[in-house]
This record gives structure tokens, sequence and C-alpha cells, in this order.
């Protein structure tokens, strides 16, 4: 799995493009990511890798995330991903305030939630904005 960034779309501006993608599919067993943190106007601010963990059962997914980051930091996150609809997910993780929510259309995802990130000792509230792009069976970019 690589993971990278992306400006603005609109998710019906990939409907039919394949593969597509199920949540539920791809996310399933051992995988590698690698990602990158931008501000809002486009600077880099951090790179990491991550190593995954997931399986589903029914409509239920659990993803386990280890992260470690260029500074050395490191971290952890489970979310719980529930399939809601046909396309349509909702996730749960300790440090995402609320309810994530995704929809997929084709070969897109986009994933909305808002989390807090631990900056010089303060926490701030973020929106983070994701969209993922299925690329093969084995691989997307974020």
């Amino acid at each position: 799995m690589l993971l990278n960034a992306c400006g603005s779309a609109h998710l019906d501006d990939y409907k039919g493009t394949l593969p597509e993608l199920k949540l539920e599919t791809f996310f399933e067993g051992k995988l590698k990511a690698y990602g990158m943190v931008f501000d809002r106007s486009g600077k880099l601010l951090r790179r990491f890798n991550v190593d995954l963990q997931a399986n589903w059962q029914n409509n239920t997914g659990t993803i386990k995330e280890w992260f470690i980051f260029d500074d050395g930091e490191k971290s952890t996150r489970v979310w719980t991903i529930n399939k809601i609809a046909e396309n349509h997910y909702q996730g749960h993780a300790s440090d995402v305030i609320g309810t994530a929510k995704g929809r997929t259309e084709g070969a897109a995802l986009y994933w909305q939630y808002d989390m807090m990130i631990p900056v010089d000792g303060e926490s701030y509230q973020i929106t983070l904005d994701d969209w993922m792009f299925l690329i093969d069976k084995k691989k997307i970019i974020q």
C-alpha cells in the first residue's frame, strides 16, 4: 500500500473507474503503507510508514496500524470500520473525535474525520479529508 496526498475532487467523478474499491476486500491481512502529511498550503510536514493488520467479519472490520514517523515518533491506531450500506462506511478509533465517515465510488474512497493531534505539548483538533485510489488488488494511493 502506498500513501500520498491528493487535491480536492468530487467523489462522483470516479463513478465507474476500475478496479472497484471495497474496503472489506482491500483491507484484509498484512499491509504496508507509506505516507506524508501536508499543511493547508501544501508544505510537507512529516513522512511516515505504517504496518497494518486488517480483518473483516461480516460488515465489521478491524484495522490495526503501527506508525513510525521520520522524526522517530511511534504511534498506534486501531480502527473499527462498519459497512453501513453499499459503498458507505463509518469508523471509530481512540484518537478520532466522533465518527469517521467514508464512501467509495469506483476506484476511489473519500474518508473524513476529526482527530486530536499533539504538537509541542499542545493538542489540536483537525479535520482530515482522506482520499484513497485503488491502483490494483495490492496497491492504493492516498
